[in-house]
């Protein structure tokens, strides 16, 4: 099984219990409205602050790399998201079809290959904000969106094992989240003065041949609100 279906099909369980049967319609469970477009443009605009873009705060601080991968693995729930909802409110095909569309996009492609460094950050910005334009268009071009954030998944010094990795430890995590009383407000985000994207990266990779089930529970074991 490829990876990219590997993929979509771990992002349409999460959002199948989250946020209930039917969801592509556009509407939660609870009958909450649903914007895929939206969430990919904040979510990038939170990537953008992984800079000293401010030309009067902290000017010479330093990239925070770590938190750029962790934000384009966000972008990429979403972007999935928005893919799934797609092809079936348009009809487009099935999941499988969503899956073999992505395998063989050329930028796709070439995250098989070794991630070669991170690009230069003002190339980072202004690719991610092509993806935020992307994501502004009053019906999204899925096949633009999806180059756009493969170039920038290159650029963030991931390939295509690496973001795999990512994703499914953050999938793990959001499904956590959703268990510990995260849509309710009450779930604790920092633990032990570290966000929980943090403690879930170094779990995962502490340990390279951790299951997603030992990963989860890691993170039960590691939860201050246990």
């Amino acid at each position: 099984m490829n990876r990219a279906l590997q993929m979509l099909q771990l992002q349409q369980q999460l959002n199948d219990a989250t946020n209930g049967a039917d969801w592509e319609a556009g509407t939660t469970k609870n009958g909450k409205a649903i914007n895929w477009k939206r969430c990919i443009y904040m979510e990038c605009a939170e990537m953008i602050d992984s800079f000293a873009w401010k030309h009067w705060k902290n000017i010479a601080a330093d990239p925070d790399w770590a938190n750029l991968q962790i934000e384009v693995v966000d972008v990429w729930h979403f972007v999935m998201s928005l893919v799934l909802q797609e092809y079936k409110q348009r009809d487009l095909g099935s999941l499988d079809d969503a899956a073999r569309a992505i395998a063989i996009m050329p930028f796709y492609e070439m995250l098989n290959d070794d991630a070669e460094g991170f690009a230069v950050e003002r190339l980072v910005m202004a690719q991610v904000e092509s993806v935020m334009k992307d994501a502004l268009e009053g019906k999204p071009d899925l096949t633009k969106l999806l180059a756009d954030f493969f170039e920038l998944v290159r650029m963030s010094n991931l390939d295509l094992t690496s973001l795999y990795r990512l994703y499914v430890g953050k999938n793990i995590l959001n499904r956590f989240r959703q268990d510990h009383g995260y849509k309710e407000g009450h779930y604790v985000k920092i633990w032990n003065g570290e966000e929980d994207n943090v403690v879930m990266k170094r779990l995962w990779e502490e340990k390279g041949d951790m299951t997603p089930d030992e990963l989860y529970g890691g993170l039960e074991a590691s939860y201050p609100g246990a």
